[in-house]
């Protein structure tokens, strides 16, 4: 086990130390979190503390995520939200606030539990974690989402990816007032050498390329959408802090929460690519979340 360090900014001055950890450990649910503390695997200045422990600013804290016992993915009855399926691909519209595949902090309630309950055959490539899983979106980001059925459908959509011809259109809300029409944002992304817990715009970073167009302007804000080049951990939102205009709702990334959204305002919009198979273009659009549309609404007003 690794440590992990963090300095209690304050922004996060008086925030509960499970919610704290919740927000740092981005795959780790807050009932795991909360376990950590109670099994002593987290110290605030070298002490152990109870979950509710209202962190100050400076305080430091540590923590060590337990090794994950050797765990079996079982399929799990969750209604998932198919939007095409065939013999070798599902494209699911996954909602926001579910892990796609199963981790040290999320044993079941994820995405490929309820794909196992849906279809017995996925491509077994990513191993029996992820199976079938040939992106991701993160957890809070909703939106369109491929899955492969097999080893040939999953070894044509990763080359796709690979090759950049796949199409992944986001919709982002962003701080800010974005006054060109247009912007490509071409910068590399690494591991932020001063938060280990998040990713960065780096020196000796991955290539990382997002395009995004202005799709509306509000009076202190900006809906976009955003074009992956590339499919590095959190593009959009840490290229959109980059330019500094993060993505609203956003805990890691973004500002303290100005609007009143359950988490980032990203969703995965639109999705294109060729069937591994038959070599047809295939395109899927999906509606904004309903939360999403009521936040754009009031804006409006």
């Amino acid at each position: 086990m690794s440590l992990n360090t963090h300095h209690i900014t304050q922004e996060e001055h008086n925030e509960r130390l499970d919610k704290v950890l919740t927000a740092l450990n981005e795959d780790a649910s807050r009932a795991q979190v909360q376990a950590w503390v109670k099994d002593q695997f987290v110290t605030v200045n070298g002490a152990h503390q109870k979950s509710n422990y209202k962190c100050q600013e400076g305080d430091v804290l540590s923590w060590e995520i337990p090794e994950p016992e050797p765990m079996e993915v079982l399929p799990e009855d969750i209604p998932v939200n198919v939007v095409y399926e065939d013999e070798d691909v599902i494209v699911v519209n996954k909602p926001k606030g579910m892990v796609v595949h199963p981790s040290a902090g999320h044993r079941g309630g994820t995405l490929v539990n309820a794909l196992l309950h849906h279809c017995q055959d996925l491509s077994g490539i990513n191993g029996v974690m992820r199976p079938g899983i040939v992106h991701r979106i993160d957890k809070d980001t909703s939106g369109l989402l491929m899955v492969a059925k097999n080893d040939k459908a999953h070894t044509s959509l990763a080359e796709q990816l690979s090759n950049k011809t796949v199409e992944r259109k986001y919709v982002a809300l962003v701080e800010g007032v974005i006054h060109h029409e247009y912007g490509t944002i071409d910068a590399p992304i690494g591991r932020d050498p001063k938060d280990r817990q998040k990713q960065g715009v780096v020196e000796g970073g991955k290539n990382a390329v997002t395009h995004f167009k202005v799709l509306d302007r509000f009076e202190e804000h900006t809906l976009v959408e955003c074009v992956l080049e590339t499919g590095r951990t959190h593009q959009i939102r840490v290229h959109m802090n980059y330019i500094e205009h993060p993505i609203i709702g956003d805990p890691k990334y973004g500002p303290r929460r100005t609007l009143d959204l359950n988490g980032q305002a990203l969703h995965a919009k639109e999705l294109g690519f060729e069937h591994p198979s038959t070599g047809e273009w295939l395109h899927f659009d999906s509606d904004l979340p309903e939360e999403l549309k009521q936040v754009l609404e009031h804006l409006s007003l």
